[in-house]
């Protein structure tokens, strides 16, 4: 359970997730109408995003997940990026979304989009629950987002710090006295 100390600041609330939801799910359901939907969910941040999201989307749609990793259980990302989890579907010629917890400098969705285009989808475009443009380090597009955040380390909804927090239903900031450097 969760403590009261453990939190610093609470930056977007529940009811403020779910109506953003609700709107990325009905442009992305118009912008793909009679197209060949497929979801790529980045596990494990993107998760309860991805299902939240999916629910609001009107249309046919397939998912699959690819696993990768550039934190580990640090604060920061290492820049080096590991696929733990490849696709299990064939993305050639279809419409892909790759549906992200949150886009921080770049560097590994950029090497996610390099990955799968030379899969050769129809398309493929982004949806991002949360994005810090001011840790950009390279210009990654970024088709649909939720929340543009500060330059802060955020937990819950998905995010996580050393595999906790992953549950709460809003995006907050650990007490500092929580985190191990």
């Amino acid at each position: 359970m969760l403590k009261n100390n453990e939190i610093s600041e609470i930056l977007i609330t529940e009811e403020e997730i779910k109506n953003k939801i609700t709107e990325l799910g009905k442009k992305i359901s118009k912008d793909y109408k009679g197209k060949n939907l497929i979801l790529v969910g980045i596990l494990r941040g993107a998760v309860i995003f991805m299902a939240d999201l999916a629910r609001t989307i009107s249309i046919p749609m397939v998912f699959d997940f690819i696993a990768i990793s550039s934190y580990g259980a640090e604060t920061k990302s290492s820049g080096v990026v590991r696929i733990l989890k490849d696709l299990d579907v064939n993305i050639k010629g279809k419409d892909v979304l790759i549906v992200e917890d949150i886009v921080d400098t770049g560097l590994t969705l950029d090497y996610l989009l390099r990955m799968l285009k030379s899969r050769k989808p129809a398309s493929i475009k982004v949806c991002t629950f949360l994005t810090k443009t001011a840790r950009r380090k390279v210009n990654v597009k970024v088709d649909y987002s939720g929340f543009d955040i500060p330059n802060k380390f955020v937990v819950g909804y998905g995010l996580d710090y050393a595999g906790k927090y992953r549950n709460v239903p809003y995006v907050f900031t650990l007490n500092s006295k929580f985190i191990q450097e």
